[in-house]
């Protein structure tokens, strides 16, 4: 692989739009959690309002309220009992929007992934889907709310971006509003996650 070199962090006015939009273009970008990084390949829309799959249909609770505040934070939330997810709050504060990262390609500090996912026998394994990749960048509930602005969870542009084409499908693992195409993934990249969670 390659040598990765990280552009700027993001700033808080590219998380201030609306939830699709934002989906599509984190596609190519990287988060970064202390010595380790992901190039962002597969992302979900979860805009709020009439849409059922999104957690903040159900309005405004303890486990939701990042979801209603500033945009370009982070929403982790737990599930399956066994999984954490990592969401990054878009829109303006007040309209509840998330984006779901539902899988990386790694880009920095490999070998501490393999550490911590001992069970993924190849490389395309590590971060293939959004309870593999929070393990092995080591992101956890203790970063619920983090500003993705600054600190040791930030999410970066590449210094040289890549050209990518983008595949639209409907989104992955929900029962309710299943059908409309907000999943954002790169298309033919190998570290896309498979069809399950």
């Amino acid at each position: 692989m390659s040598v990765v070199r990280f552009g700027p962090i993001l700033k808080r006015s590219f998380y201030d739009r609306e939830t699709s939009e934002v989906a599509r273009e984190l596609l190519g970008k990287v988060v970064v959690h202390g010595p380790t990084a992901g190039m962002i390949v597969e992302t979900e829309a979860y805009p709020g309002g009439d849409d059922l799959a999104s957690h903040s249909a159900r309005g405004l609770t303890e486990r939701t309220r990042v979801i209603f505040g500033p945009p370009g934070h982070a929403y982790v939330y737990f599930i399956y009992g066994m999984y954490e997810c990592l969401n990054v709050v878009v829109g303006a504060a007040g309209t509840p929007g998330c984006v779901l990262v539902r899988a990386l390609e790694p880009v920095w500090g490999i070998e501490t992934m393999r550490r911590r996912r001992p069970a993924a026998r190849r490389l395309q394994d590590l971060t293939a889907g959004p309870g593999k990749l929070t393990l092995a960048l080591g992101i956890t509930r203790a970063q619920y709310g983090a500003d993705l602005t600054r600190g040791s969870l930030v999410l970066r542009e590449l210094a040289e971006p890549r050209a990518i084409e983008v595949d639209v499908t409907p989104r992955i693992g929900i029962s309710q509003c299943a059908e409309r195409p907000l999943r954002f993934a790169i298309r033919g990249n190998r570290f896309v996650s498979p069809a399950k969670f």
